[in-house]
């Protein structure tokens, strides 16, 4: 018996269905042998439908014989299906986008034969808006939408057509509801009526609005009122597999059917925050499947024997998928595929749940879809239930590649209980897991929560308590009693418990109306730990996050910080591909400035957000340092800066008919905290633009004057999402006075001093912290060799010193402290003495030694400077220590609230040793006090 025979004698003794064609159609078993081997693709679907081609019918082709050949057609395909997926030929992706491919190919062709009977009676609707025939619009859903179609499926459809109007061009005329009506009806019939040769698809319309009462066909201005007014949860959760399968991508139609039909669907599925609501949602909606199921189930010994939607069975696997979906896919574009694997391979790079676990619940879906094929391949029939005989058990063990049955379901088994596990836990069916929504009567211990109680006594008696929803009212209350529990069992920071809980009535208050926030809160413990932290450790923190309530989402997972400690370079990359792809979804459609805009904010609120909490050692082992703060706080700025001039120079070069695809000669040079890297929460920037192109070239002034005027604006304008920086552009050539942009040779001459124009000695000093943030690289390049030329040069060190004095003297004077306290940047031995003594070594010797020309930091170029003789290294040394301390504890200040960073030095030793050690090397260097 050669290979051949073996698999067709394998495909008999495991298809009854099969075993029944082959002997009813013995010719096909050479077309099977001729094509067995080839992999089922589209060009291999087309060839099995050429029979139904429009093209290749006479005009009065007879609709028996159409149905006849579209019949066996399918069962051919079916015939090819079994005998690979038996013979473990076709993966599992094959079977389901070879039935997919042609159910909707099938459709158009069912289509295409209606529409000629209708259009020689009728005439043909036309679309106003197009001004050509207007098409039926077919929506495949569940499984036919997800290209995830099994052996057996029935297929989901709903019928569309753009506008109500009436047909052109016939005898008679009709309404565009009643032609598209007839069209649906007789759709129906040709796809699902038996016939000698069987059937080809059954068609299930109950997913269309108001189901099995509603019209056959809808128009869009139906189905978007319809989704507006009645739409509910369910639906949400079905139209995510909504796809338009006729017109066929790639026709005349499909472009404007698809987008018209997108404008409606997207925003109904889809949320534009993170919509944690929907956890409760397909928890209820389980419940009532699971209900059902055990109804069906009660012959079958248990829901256990139901692979679909049985405990562990498919159904769950997709519930998690769709889960995810709705939560994320308002925010991440990424996350509105339709096919469940691809869900789940998403839900794992995201790192959204554990990668074994991913892989867990995929390689289960993969052994459940292949269960479910040998389960109906036997006699074509759509169900899902393992026998109980135990003859047909073993048969399906050989089937899916087992020596006996008894592995076989071990196998079943295990997978069964990993999904109902990972299930279970996504879903937080424990209720032990979550917020107890019982009624409570509960007030705020006086003693440990003075302010609390007036503030809780104040909020149950005010109109906006008693307007809330009961669910979101119950939420609340318990919310507040569960923190203040939290807060109690840590005895450490009772002085402080009051301030946490009044931080977090803050945050309630802001969010109590949106009920996707209170969601996360209640439905995850392990938030509401997080978030009480974050209140404790920093005012600055609580504020941001009552401000950014949507940042609660990165409560729930650590992993995100850990990227971003362990792999900054790959973190930053990912964040960047994200905002990229967020960003061509929305500008896709034309000019979409302000979404672009609020997600640029978000963004930028997000990774604020995770830095902080790295920052603060939540979701860590250890807190980041002041100086990694800094970095990471500098390469987000970098990043909006970046991104910001690659999305708003296709609008100038749009203005200017300029190509787009070209960068534009323009550089953004970073200042100040961003340029030396010390970038704080709530910095501004300090920004100096350049330009490459001949002095005289005014177009371009104009030109590249436009593109930085709207990344400003783009940059510092308030929208929905609040902003991103406040931008400072006076360290330009001449300050205000001068062009917002320079050319990069004008600026040259103006650092170098070469004409009347001159830089002053502290823009030189300014230049020490200044390096290429964004944009073009070659102008970069080229500020770097100007930056170098310039810093290098020979000086009068003395007249140096004298200049760098007066100026210290006159930031003095703008910064007075008449209090006993200590600033700790602007005081004489604070953080702007050690930058000056810094500016002062790098001007005066970088000629000498060119390795001070880096803008490497601080504390580096002070370890140079002692490297190299300038200074003691051990004065190097400790006033390098002394300006990390100052930042340290000016961060920490910050993070508290206080708007002057003054501290009190009494009791403060380390502090007072920092001081005096930074004013003996400024009395050393400058010989001159710096108060003076």
């Amino acid at each position: 018996m050669d290979d051949f025979s073996r698999q067709i004698e394998f495909l008999e003794r495991h298809s009854n269905y099969a075993r029944r064609w082959l002997h009813a159609k013995p010719e096909w078993l050479d077309w099977l042998r001729s094509h067995g081997q080839q992999k089922i693709d589209l060009a291999g679907i087309k060839d099995l439908l050429d029979p139904c081609r429009i093209d290749f019918l006479s005009e009065g082709h007879d609709e028996a014989q159409f149905m006849s050949d579209l019949r066996l057609a399918r069962q051919r395909l079916m015939l090819w299906l079994a005998f690979r997926d038996l013979n473990g030929i076709a993966s599992l992706e094959e079977v389901t986008h070879s039935l997919s491919h042609f159910a909707q190919l099938a459709t158009t062709d069912s289509i295409a034969f209606i529409r000629r009977d209708l259009q020689s009676r009728f005439g043909l609707p036309w679309s106003n808006s197009s001004n050509t025939e207007m098409p039926l619009m077919v929506v495949g859903m569940g499984k036919l939408g997800g290209f995830e179609l099994n052996l057996s499926s029935d297929i989901d459809l709903i019928f569309l057509y753009e506008h109500e109007g009436e047909t052109r061009g016939g005898l008679k005329t009709l309404s565009n509801h009643e032609w598209f009506t007839r069209m649906g009806q007789r759709l129906i019939k040709m796809l699902s009526e038996h016939d000698a040769n069987g059937f080809v698809f059954r068609v299930d319309m109950r997913l269309r609005p108001n189901g099995d009462s509603g019209p056959l066909v809808c128009s869009l201005d139906m189905l978007e009122e319809y989704l507006l007014v009645q739409g509910r949860e369910w639906e949400r959760y079905a139209w995510i597999k909504g796809r338009l399968i006729a017109p066929l991508p790639g026709s005349h139609d499909y472009a404007h059917c698809e987008k018209s039909l997108d404008q409606i669907i997207r925003p109904f599925v889809y949320r534009r925050h993170l919509d944690y609501g929907v956890i409760s949602s397909i928890r209820d909606l389980h419940a009532q499947i699971q209900r059902e199921a055990e109804k069906r189930s009660a012959g079958h010994q248990g829901r256990s024997h139901d692979i679909k939607l049985g405990r562990g069975g498919i159904r769950e696997i997709e519930f998690l998928a769709q889960m995810v979906q709705l939560m994320r896919g308002g925010t991440d574009p990424r996350f509105r595929v339709r096919p469940s694997l691809e869900v789940l391979n998403l839900i794992g790079r995201r790192r959204i749940m554990p990668l074994p676990e991913v892989e867990a619940l995929s390689d289960a879906y993969i052994f459940l879809r292949r269960l479910e094929h040998r389960i109906q391949v036997w006699d074509d029939q759509q169900t899902h239930y393992l026998p109980d005989d135990s003859a047909v058990r073993l048969r399906l063990a050989e089937a899916m590649g087992f020596a006996d049955d008894a592995s076989f379901l071990a196998q079943l088994e295990r997978h069964q209980n990993n999904v109902a596990r990972f299930f279970e836990k996504a879903f937080l069916l424990d209720d032990e897991e979550r917020l107890d929504l019982a009624p409570q009567d509960w007030m705020p211990d006086e003693k440990y929560f003075p302010q609390s109680l007036l503030r809780w006594q104040t909020w149950i008696a005010s109109p906006k308590a008693r307007q809330l929803p009961e669910k979101s009212r119950l939420i609340f209350d318990n919310l507040m009693r569960s923190a203040a529990d939290i807060l109690m069992a840590d005895q450490s920071h009772l002085p402080t418990v009051d301030q946490t809980l009044l931080r977090f009535f803050d945050l309630l208050e802001a969010v109590a109306r949106r009920s996707a926030y209170l969601s996360i809160l209640a439905e995850y413990p392990r938030a509401l730990f997080n978030v009480l932290a974050l209140l404790q450790a920093s005012q600055w923190g609580a504020q941001y996050l009552t401000l950014h309530p949507h940042l609660l989402d990165y409560l729930l997972n650590s992993h995100a910080e850990r990227v971003l400690i362990d792999h900054p370079e790959d973190y930053w990359r990912e964040v960047r591909a994200n905002l990229n792809v967020r960003l061509d979804d929305v500008m896709a459609e034309g000019d979409a400035s302000e979404q672009a805009m609020d997600i640029l904010r978000v963004t930028h609120h997000t990774e604020t957000f995770i830095t902080l909490l790295a920052d603060l050692g939540i979701g860590v082992e250890q807190a980041l340092s002041v100086e990694k703060v800094s970095d990471h706080l500098s390469a987000l700025a970098d990043l909006m800066l970046q991104v910001t001039f690659e999305r708003v120079w296709p609008t100038v070069a749009k203005k200017y008919d300029l190509p787009f695809d070209t960068t534009p000669s323009f550089a953004i040079i970073a200042y100040g905290k961003l340029g030396g890297k010390e970038l704080g929460y709530s910095s501004d920037l300090d920004l100096v633009f350049l330009y490459q192109a001949n002095e005289n070239d005014h177009a371009a002034q104009e030109i590249y004057a436009l593109l930085a005027k709207r990344m400003i604006n783009w940059l510092t304008a308030f929208t929905a999402t609040g902003s991103l920086f406040e931008v400072d552009t006076r360290l330009r050539p001449n300050g205000s006075a001068g062009f917002l942009v320079t050319n990069a040779q004008a600026f040259r001459k103006y650092q170098l001093r070469q004409g009347d124009n001159a830089a002053w000695v502290w823009e030189h000093q300014a230049l020490t912290r200044a390096r290429f943030a964004a944009g073009n690289l070659a102008v970069g390049a080229q500020f770097d060799i100007v930056r170098s030329e310039v810093l290098s040069q020979k000086r009068n060190i003395d007249q140096l010193r004298s200049e760098i004095l007066e100026m210290r003297r006159k930031v003095h004077e703008g910064h007075p402290n008449l209090g006993e306290s200590f600033d700790l940047k602007h005081d004489a031995g604070g953080m702007v003495d050690i930058e000056f003594i810094v500016q002062f070594l790098v001007l005066a010797y970088a000629h000498q030694y060119p390795q001070l020309i880096a803008n490497l930091g601080n504390i580096a170029l002070l370890r140079i400077a002692g490297e190299v003789g300038l200074i003691q290294a051990l004065a190097a040394q400790k006033v390098g220590d002394a300006y990390r301390l100052l930042r340290a504890h000016q961060h920490r200040l910050r993070l508290d609230g206080a708007e002057k960073t003054r501290i009190h030095l009494e009791d403060q030793p380390e502090l007072l040793r920092a001081r005096d050690d930074v004013l003996l090397l400024w009395q050393d260097i400058f010989r001159a006090p710096s108060g003076i």
